[in-house]
């Protein structure tokens, strides 16, 4: 009966640990034009929160990635602080397959500010980034506390960074957060100013948040499980 129930005790944890072990994202940090001196710090963030929920990482600044043999490997993509132009057709037809396949996508802060000229993107992205005002706290406010990247945080929370006005938000986002701007010098967006968001986009998963610009940032407990938390929606796990 021991044996026995050692038997199943091992093999429910290997199955939990071979279920995890399924689940691998690639984080993306190349830059075309402005580059984020907290990329690095964002990169190793990200990496140890992913790894401590035991899900495979793999981060790049190579192109070469961005194709369908090398994509199969992962479940889900993570755009931190990327600018600029990035891809070729052939590398944004492979985005699009594994958007399409069912697959997840996380973009960080700059995420917004990549591929301003590939409208689908747009619409993964959820939004463009415009313009900002000098770092400065402010007061967020969780319209949903309910979400993955959202139930660990209270309704209101403070917190410092670089606040991002967008143009051209899509229809159909389910917005996670609003910062206040009257709390904060230079927003353009008005009464409603969205920063986080998620949907589900041509056939898979989408997050986004606009924070993430300073190194501190990334020391907040309370954004690590904002981002670790929109990381498993994506990839649709508990």
């Amino acid at each position: 009966m021991i044996k026995r129930n050692l038997s199943i005790l091992l093999f429910t944890w290997c199955s939990i640990m071979y279920s995890h072990a399924q689940h691998k994202v690639l984080i993306f940090s190349k830059t075309a034009e402005f580059r984020h001196e907290s990329i690095p710090k964002g990169v190793a963030t990200v990496s140890e929160i992913v790894k401590k929920a035991g899900i495979g990482v793999q981060h790049t600044e190579d192109v070469a990635y961005f194709c369908q043999d090398s994509l199969a490997n992962f479940q889900a993509l993570i755009f931190l602080s990327t600018t600029g132009d990035l891809f070729n057709a052939a590398q944004k037809e492979a985005i699009q397959q594994f958007i399409q396949a069912g697959k997840g996508f996380v973009g960080i802060h700059a995420a917004s500010d990549t591929e301003h000229h590939w409208p689908w993107y747009g619409e993964l992205v959820g939004g463009y980034f415009a313009s900002h005002p000098a770092v400065q706290n402010a007061k967020l406010e969780v319209l949903n506390q309910k979400h993955p990247s959202t139930e660990t945080l209270q309704r209101v929370w403070w917190h410092k960074d670089e606040w991002y006005d967008f143009t051209k938000v899509q229809p159909g986002l389910h917005i996670l957060m609003t910062v206040d701007e009257s709390t904060y010098k230079g927003g353009k967006m008005g009464k409603f100013h969205p920063v986080a968001w998620f949907r589900e986009f041509d056939g898979g998963r989408t997050f986004y948040t606009a924070l993430g610009h300073t190194d501190e940032s990334f020391d907040s407990q309370e954004f690590r499980q904002h981002l670790l938390g929109g990381i498993k929606y994506v990839l649709n796990i508990q």
